[in-house]
C-alpha cells in the first residue's frame, strides 16, 4: 500500500471511531454500559499503555501501577474539589489550612496528578531501579501498597480525609473528554517510542549489556522511563477519579495492578495497540459480557448449577488461562497494528481462496 492510501485508510478509521463514539452519547441512554465500557475501557487502555512502555518497550518489571494511580487520583481530588463542597467532604477531620481555598481547574489538576506522580516515581526511582527483576517488582509491588496504606492511615486525615476517602470530585466537563485526553497522551508515548529514547527503551530490554556498550546510560533512560510511565499512570488515576466522582484508599488495591498487567499481557509485552484492543475487550468481558453468570437462572422450574455471585470472575479466569496458553505472547505480541499487515492478511486468504478454488 502506498502512503497515501494509508493516510487515508487512517483517517476513515479515526472517523469510525469518533462516529461510534458520537453515536453512543446521541442514542445511548444514560446508563447504558456501552458508554460505561467504552470511557473505562479507554481510562485502563492509557493505564496499561502506560505500564507496557515500562514493562514491555524497557523489560523493567513494575507492579507499582495502582500505587501512580492513586496518588494521581488524590492529587487531583485534593486541588480541584470546590471550596464550597470541602466542608462537606473533610466534615470529620477537618482539612489542612493551606487546602481549604484551593481550587484549581480540572485541566491543571490532571496536568499536577501527573507531575506529583512523576516526582514520587522519580524519588525512589534512584534507589529502586538498583534492584534487577523479581526484587524491583516487589519493591514496586510494596511501594504501592505503602501509598494505600499511607493515604488512608491518621497522619494525612486532613489532606486525604484518611478513612473516609473523597467525594464530589469534578467529573468530567463532557462525554468526550477522556477519550479525547487518552488520544492525546497515547499519542505521546507513541512519539516517545518512535523517539531516539524509544530505541534506546527497546535496546536494554533485548539486552542491557549490549546496550551500554553502545552507549546507552542505562541508569538515566531507566529513570526517564519509570518516571514517564508513572506520569501518565497518575493522569489514568485521574481520570478514574473524575469518573467515579469519590475515592478511597480500596480503590485502588493491588487487585487493580494485577488486572492492568493482564490487559498488557493478553493484549502483547511491548505493542501499544494491543494494550488498547486488550483493554476494552477485558473491560466488556468483565463488566458485561459476562454479567448473566452472575445471576440465578431457572429453565423448566430447576435452577442452573454454579450461577450465582462471583461465578462470572470463576469463567472470566479460565478464559484467560485459555488465551494465555494458545495466545502467549497476546494478541499482538510485539507488532503494531499496521495496514500493510492487513493488506498482506486479505492478499493470502485471496489467494489461498483461488488456489482452492483452480
Amino acid at each position: 500500500m502506498t502512503k497515501n492510501q494509508k493516510n487515508i485508510c487512517s483517517i476513515i478509521a479515526l472517523l469510525v471511531l469518533a462516529g461510534l463514539i458520537f453515536s453512543v452519547n446521541e442514542f445511548a441512554s444514560q446508563s447504558s454500559m456501552l458508554r460505561t465500557i467504552l470511557q473505562l475501557g479507554a481510562i485502563y487502555a492509557l493505564a496499561s499503555v502506560s505500564m507496557n512502555l515500562l514493562n514491555g518497550f524497557t523489560g523493567l518489571f513494575s507492579l507499582g501501577q495502582a500505587g501512580f494511580m492513586a496518588i494521581g487520583a488524590y492529587a487531583f481530588a485534593i486541588f480541584t474539589i470546590p471550596v464550597k463542597n470541602k466542608p462537606m467532604v473533610y466534615y470529620l477531620y477537618g482539612i489542612s489550612d493551606g487546602l481549604a481555598n484551593v481550587e484549581l481547574p480540572s485541566w491543571l489538576g490532571l496536568i499536577l496528578a501527573g507531575l506529583i506522580a512523576a516526582l514520587l516515581a522519580a524519588l525512589i526511582g534512584a534507589p529502586v531501579l538498583r534492584l534487577k527483576s523479581d526484587y524491583f517488582a516487589i519493591a514496586t509491588l510494596g511501594f504501592s501498597e505503602i501509598v494505600r496504606i499511607l493515604v488512608a492511615s491518621s497522619p494525612f486525615n486532613t489532606i486525604t480525609n484518611g478513612s473516609l476517602g473523597l467525594k464530589l470530585i469534578p467529573g468530567y466537563s463532557s462525554y468526550y473528554t477522556p477519550f479525547i485526553i487518552v488520544f492525546i497522551c497515547i499519542v505521546i508515548i507513541v512519539l516517545l517510542i518512535k523517539s531516539s529514547y524509544g530505541r534506546a527503551f527497546k535496546a536494554i530490554r533485548e539486552d542491557e549489556i549490549a546496550a551500554e556498550a553502545m552507549g546507552i546510560n542505562l541508569a538515566k533512560h531507566k529513570q526517564l522511563s519509570f518516571i514517564i510511565s508513572s506520569f501518565f499512570a497518575g493522569i489514568a488515576g485521574a481520570l478514574l477519579a473524575m469518573y467515579l466522582g469519590a475515592i478511597t484508599s480500596t480503590t485502588f488495591p493491588i487487585m487493580l495492578t494485577y488486572n492492568i498487567l493482564l490487559i498488557v499481557v493478553i493484549g502483547g509485552m511491548g505493542s501499544v495497540t494491543g494494550s488498547i484492543i486488550s483493554a476494552f475487550l477485558v473491560t466488556a468481558a468483565k463488566e458485561w459480557w459476562l454479567r448473566f453468570l452472575d445471576q440465578t437462572m431457572i429453565i423448566a422450574g430447576i435452577q442452573v448449577p454454579f450461577l450465582r455471585t462471583g461465578f462470572r470472575m470463576v469463567v472470566f479466569s479460565i478464559i484467560l488461562m485459555v488465551v494465555v496458553l494458545f495466545w502467549r505472547r497476546g494478541i499482538m505480541g510485539q507488532k503494531e497494528f499496521s495496514w500493510d499487515g492487513i493488506y498482506r492478511f486479505f492478499t493470502r486468504k485471496s489467494r489461498k481462496g483461488g488456489a482452492v478454488n483452480e
